[in-house]
């Protein structure tokens, strides 16, 4: 008697792919932790959430690291782990930003620029790791900075939030532009995008 179908795709999964959905488990997570904080106003569920990222980041590392220890390495978990990335350090970032009070109208539309070149990034490294590999198989450098850097801005983030300086108290204010109010902090997040799609920005990779 042959086994339920859906067991199959779980039978293709290698130990590193579960590192990697856990990965995406803690980007949900700090999503969910941000909705959660504009909910109901309790600085501990937003800090919650950002506390998730650093732990995405470390299921992140550790994914690759098993991936090349067991010599293991395929489509599915290059996939996943770049939807893993979008989610953890593309989504989470935004939300978790937009939560801290950076929510005007340009606001919004630096933070999807953001995202739009998160998943920009990981589209491009994804179609372009073979050609930039080198002998032995293994991508020697990135074209532009990793998505996983945004890390830095969600600490950015979680030091505002430990000060109280978020919502109307968020640092640098806000300035009224047109019709829409901009907060100078998103402008952090205009950058790391910026760089991640960059193609003259070339950094070795570990």
């Amino acid at each position: 008697m042959s086994r339920p179908r859906h067991f199959s795709m779980l039978r293709e999964f290698q130990l590193a792919d579960w590192f990697t959905l856990a990965n995406a488990f803690c980007g949900t997570g700090a999503i969910f932790a941000a909705m959660r904080f504009l909910q109901d106003g309790v600085v501990r569920d937003l800090m919650i959430g950002m506390a998730l990222i650093p732990l995405a980041f470390v299921f992140d590392a550790l994914d690759g690291r098993i991936a090349r220890w067991r010599q293991v390495a395929s489509t599915l978990g290059r996939e996943l782990d770049s939807l893993a990335d979008v989610i953890s350090f593309g989504v989470a970032p935004a939300a978790l930003a937009y939560a801290c009070g950076l929510q005007g109208g340009w606001d919004w539309i630096v933070l999807s620029y953001f995202v739009g070149c998160g998943v920009s990034r990981l589209a491009r490294y994804n179609v372009t790791a073979e050609q930039l590999s080198g002998d032995e198989g293994k991508v020697k450098y990135f074209e532009g900075t990793p998505i996983p850097t945004s890390l830095l801005l969600v600490v950015v983030l979680a030091a505002a939030a430990w000060q109280g300086r978020i919502g109307d108290a968020v640092w640098f204010g806000q300035w009224q532009l047109g019709p829409w109010q901009l907060h100078p902090l998103v402008l952090m997040f205009a950058v790391s995008g910026t760089l991640m799609i960059s193609k003259t920005l070339r950094i070795p990779k570990p």
